[in-house]
């Protein structure tokens, strides 16, 4: 690789600088180095690169530069941040020598690496054609974090001032770097986890597309971003699931080397304009976008939904525009483009509101998309004045996203061309095949499709169907940006790491498909031994002798003699194959799981895989076994003892009732005919206990549902007692009458084991923290709870404790807490279906659970008739109480406009009047959850209406357009208004000016309209309102109200609380 050289010694702390031994002569310009097999597989392509960028150098005083390395200024390419360096007086040669420098290579995470494609340059400042370039492409990392060419140019034809090459002393260096593969080269480190980082799940996900032979699931990059197991069954938009995609990847390439990648690959520029005709006055706001949402409805093509776009709507009549001190004026209002991204995503409106039917539709009109697109057409037409004339804006079709289905759901497929050639792929789930230009286009163009004439004879009208399957999104790249993004994506485009964990996760991935392909060929065997005993036993579990999933498993193939797999255990466990004697574990009709009985010296001449457990006869994967090991006086392995009919293996436990601890003490054979009392003294041995020390003996007998834990009579024989092989005796020193143990006996402290349950409880105003940890019973019931926590937070009446349960499911309390005594016990307390939380809320009340349950709270907001304020009051009534009531109990707390004031209550929500409650309603069914209660002085003029009055609903709203359509937004607090019969708009507005106190000046700025079902129809001064409102009926007014058009920056009404609280 002529004059290319590495960094490969450390020259100071600052850097490392490039080689400094070879010398190479001769003339060295330079091509593209090394060519990357291009490859043509949708596998081997992505579309996640930046643009590169030029940046020029210019260096005065050249020749009396004293230091032997020079460095440029930084700058940034992809948010990658380089610089150049020079040797002017080269680098131990006669030449210029001159490398690309990762900049901030110190401060990048171990295992960083990126790919970069550049040419540095000395320009020819007298003749430009001379310029002298190179270029080369390197896989930056932390050992060669800068590359170039030692010998760039001679350094007597860089002197020679008739050359070219300095001029005044000043030399202009250029370096045009382009970087490759933004995805591969977000930072990731070995210890990030797929489902918490997104930047590893898509470099995964993109691996393995490129890599696998089979389709690959997106379960890890959709956890990654939030979408965890309950989201994954919800059907999301692909337009949603595209703008979540984004935003994530934005805001975690924010401060890392590719910050600025998503912005540069898909991010345009459009300036919303309001231009006066009559006046010389404009305004403009510059706005960007990620995709583009086109209208379908009405259009007949793409060009006709961008033309739709920049439609100019004119501003007049009573829509006139406010142009600050020009007043209201005719005006234009439209949108044009600044500019337009290398990748350009088209969402298409296949989904509106039908106002007739009051509910989404789907669009399944036909409509065009062209192969090319020229948004340059008829002169720039969808063009800004600012917009950068010298960008082509012409753009080719990349991938058509489809959806087939309606309004409910449905499902996505895609048409993509990877490499931008004729050949099209359909992507739909894991099948991928090849298909042409037609059924890529053409076809999912929507509309009607006609059904080929069973009788070609007859003239039959040919019947038509729409077709429920069409374009849904479509992305274009613009051809002059193509080669930078549809780039070849090789293994050294990956950081090493990335390389090493995916390749392993591929591999682990095959290790487990072959495992599971072979495994009816495999039985895995348990074996569980007394070591494995005493480790768990009062530790890790209690009941029983062993968790079987925490002991040494062999995988073993199923002809193998079982001879053959002792030899094995030999080598692992170290006891030679006469010593092991192996027992089959059987599961008991009470659920516990015991060893049952030594094997067979015919079961062991068999092969592993026809070995059945007692307790199932047909075949199993899986063998438990426990390995019996006999020691001598030696402590070494020696002979198992010979076992008769009579012989019993007993497990022994031992308990410290003072240490409140339960362990394995070891294993026994006694005769059957024995008694517990011929023992006693071995026992006693083993414990280090007195020969003579009083003990109780307990046989576990089993711990599901409940536990059952009997004492053993010393002079009854084991027979007697029922005790057979695999039976655990639990014994302790006897319990001392005048003991202070609060389990005093193995049963006790078995029970507490098993029902003890940890619970963390949270105050139902902080519910995501938690507040303190209480260790209660399964059995404890609500009264001891309520204790319990009073005690903690320091309450002398637990009934003022009230509990709220957990929801598993959306980890939020519940909403409706839990009732006085209304759950028998704490183990009810935490069941939420089928799941078991531990956690519990709590609030402190101030008056008693019981008494507040015969209380119905409602929390109302009063809005006072002269005064500006909103005062919040929390009601508290017995349920049986009605609406009547309530305003009674609120008179008390307000202050009122005159002593005789009548109050009304209201149901608002989302700014419109939903009902006046009849105050002889019961307030036990009322919600104040979702909806505001409002109550207001009744106005003297509704007392007394006219037969021709009308009250009518009157609504504040703003018309917000979002995606290129207008909607209505209602805002503040709505009101009623008495309109009498002839009396015009004008006569109206005054009243309602008075009544809102607006100036002059803003009330000029208002628009007033007539509202059904969401649509405005502007009203003039003159029109006759009571022609408009025929209903008296006030229910249901909220379909037809009187529209108060104007923004919303009225000062907000001051709310002040005033309410009971709990605590």
């Amino acid at each position: 690789m002529q004059g290319l050289e590495s960094p490969l010694k450390q020259e100071d702390e600052e850097m490392l600088v490039p080689h400094s031994d070879l010398v190479v002569e001769g003339p060295q310009p330079m091509e593209v180095v090394a060519q990357v097999d291009p490859g043509s597989t949708a596998e081997n392509q992505t579309v996640e690169d930046p643009p590169s960028m030029k940046f020029t150098w210019t260096i005065e005083n050249f020749s009396r530069l004293n230091t032997r390395k020079h460095y440029s200024d930084v700058f940034a390419v992809g948010s990658y941040k380089w610089r150049i360096l020079i040797f002017p007086k080269g680098n131990n040669v006669d030449h210029l020598s001159m490398y690309l420098d990762v900049a901030d290579s110190a401060a990048l995470p171990y295992g960083w690496s990126r790919y970069a494609l550049f040419s540095l340059a000395v320009v020819n400042q007298i003749h430009s054609k001379y310029t002298l370039r190179k270029e080369t492409q390197h896989q930056f990392n932390a050992r060669e974090s800068d590359w170039g060419f030692t010998s760039f140019m001679s350094l007597s034809d860089l002197y020679d001032p008739t050359r070219g090459y300095m001029v005044n002393d000043t030399v202009v260096v250029e370096a045009e770097v382009a970087v490759r593969k933004a995805v591969y080269h977000m930072p990731t480190t070995e210890n990030d986890l797929p489902t918490a980082s997104i930047p590893l799940a898509l470099q995964s996900l993109f691996y393995k597309l490129q890599y696998n032979d089979s389709s690959v699931a997106t379960k890890q990059l959709t956890k990654s971003f939030g979408w965890d197991t309950y989201d994954s069954f919800m059907q999301h938009d692909v337009q949603e699931l595209n703008r979540v995609l984004c935003e994530k990847l934005e805001d975690k390439m924010k401060g890392t080397v590719v910050e600025g990648t998503i912005q540069q690959l898909f991010e345009g520029h459009h300036m919303n304009y309001i231009e006066c005709i009559n006046v010389d006055y404009k305004s403009t706001r510059k706005e960007s976008f990620y995709d583009l949402q086109l209208d379908v409805k009405g259009c007949r093509d793409v060009y006709a939904s961008f033309d739709k776009y920049v439609e100019v709507e004119r501003l007049e009549g009573d829509n006139k525009y406010h142009a600050e001190e020009h007043g209201l004026q005719d005006a234009k209002k439209g949108v044009l483009f600044i500019d337009f991204p290398p990748v350009l995503q088209l969402q298409l409106k296949r989904f509106e509101y039908d106002f007739m039917r009051d509910t989404m539709v789907k669009i399944n009109d036909r409509y065009e998309f062209p192969l090319q697109l020229d948004l340059d057409r008829e002169n720039g037409k969808y063009l800004s004045p600012d917009a950068d004339r010298s960008v082509r804006n012409l753009y080719t079709l990349h991938s058509v996203l489809v959806h087939s289905g309606g309004v409910h759901g449905g499902h996505y497929y895609a048409f993509i061309r990877p490499t931008l050639s004729d050949q099209w792929f359909k992507f739909d789930d894991e099948r991928v095949t090849k298909e042409d230009i037609k059924r890529a286009l053409e076809e999912q163009y929507g509309g009607e499709e006609e059904l080929p004439q069973t009788n070609p004879g007859f003239n039959n009208t040919p019947f038509k169907f729409t077709k429920y399957s069409n374009a849904y999104m479509l992305v274009y790249i613009r051809e002059s940006d193509k080669d930078k993004i549809i780039c070849n994506v090789d293994e050294k485009d990956i950081a090493e790491h990335l390389r090493i964990r995916l390749k392993k996760e591929q591999e682990e991935k095959e290790d487990k498909r072959r495992y599971k392909a072979q495994a009816h060929l495999y039985t895995m065997i348990k074996v569980a031994r007394e070591e494995d005993l005493a480790e768990q036993i009062g530790r890790e579990i209690y009941f029983d002798l062993v968790d079987h999933d925490k002991v040494r498993s062999f995988r073993v193939q199923k002809q193998l003699p079982f001879t053959a797999f002792k030899e094995e255990v030999a080598k692992e466990f170290g006891i030679p194959v006469e010593y092991q004697r192996f027992w089959i574990w059987a599961k008991r009709q009470n659920h516990t799981y015991r060893p049952n009985r030594p094997l067979t010296s015919q079961e062991e001449a068999q092969p592993v895989g026809q070995l059945r457990e007692v307790s199932n006869k047909s075949y199993n994967a899986e063998l438990k076994l426990f390995l019996e090991v006999e020691l001598g006086a030696d402590l070494c392995p020696a002979s198992p003892p010979e076992k008769t009919k009579e012989d019993i293996l007993l497990f022994f436990k031992l308990y410290n009732p003072e240490k409140r601890e339960l362990r394995y003490l070891g294993r026994l054979f006694v005769k059957s005919y024995g008694k517990p009392i011929e023992i006693i003294s071995k026992l006693n041995e083993m414990a280090g206990f007195d020969p003579d020390e009083e003990i109780e003996l307990y046989e576990e007998i089993k711990f599901e549902p409940g536990v059952m834990c009997e004492h053993l009579d010393k002079r009854t024989s084991f027979r007697m007692s029922q005790i057979e092989d695999g039976d655990i005796i639990c014994f302790q020193k006897a319990p001392v009458e005048s003991g202070g143990a609060r389990y005093p006996d193995v049963p006790s402290f078995l029970e507490y084991v098993h029902n003890r349950q940890i619970v963390h409880f949270r105050s139902l105003e902080r519910p995501k923290e938690d507040d303190f940890v209480l260790e209660l019973s399964k059995l404890h019931n609500y009264d001891e709870v309520v204790e319990r926590v009073a005690r903690q937070v320091g309450l002398d009446d637990p009934s003022k404790i009230r509990l709220t349960s957990h929801n598993c499911y959306s980890q939020q309390p519940k909403p409706t807490p839990i009732k006085y005594r209304g759950v028998e016990h704490l183990v009810d307390m935490l069941v939420h279906y089928n799941q078991t939380s531990d956690i519990l809320y709590y609030e402190v009340l101030d008056i008693p659970l019981p008494e507040l349950q015969g209380l119905k709270n409602l929390k109302v907001a009063f809005h006072h008739a002269t005064k500006d304020e909103v005062v919040i009051h929390n009601i508290r009534l017995p349920k049986q109480s009605t609406v009547g009531d309530v305003l009674d109990e609120l008179k008390k707390k307000v202050e009122l406009s005159h002593p005789d004031a009548e109050l009304r209550l209201l149901e608002v929500f989302y700014h419109k009047i939903y009902k006046i409650f009849p105050p002889s309603e019961k307030i036990e069914n009322i919600n104040d959850q979702y909806w505001t209660l409002r109550a207001e002085e009744i106005p003297e003029e509704e007392k007394n209406l006219g037969p021709s009055d009308r009250l009518i609903h009157v609504y504040h709203f703003r018309k917000e357009t979002a995606q290129n359509q207008t909607q209505v937004q209602n805002f503040g607090d709505p009101f009623f208004l008495v309109i009498h019969e002839g009396e015009t708009l004008g006569e109206v507005k005054v009243r309602i000016q008075k009544k809102l106190q607006v100036s002059d000046e803003e009330f000029s700025k208002w628009h007033f309209a007539f509202l059904s079902m969401g649509r405005p129809e502007y009203l003039d001064d003159s029109e006759i309102l009571s022609t408009r409102f025929q209903r008296r009926d006030v229910y249901g007014g909220w379909e037809q109200y009187l529209g108060l058009e104007h923004p919303d920056n009225a000062p907000k009404r001051s709310y002040t609380v005033n309410q009971v609280k709990y605590r």
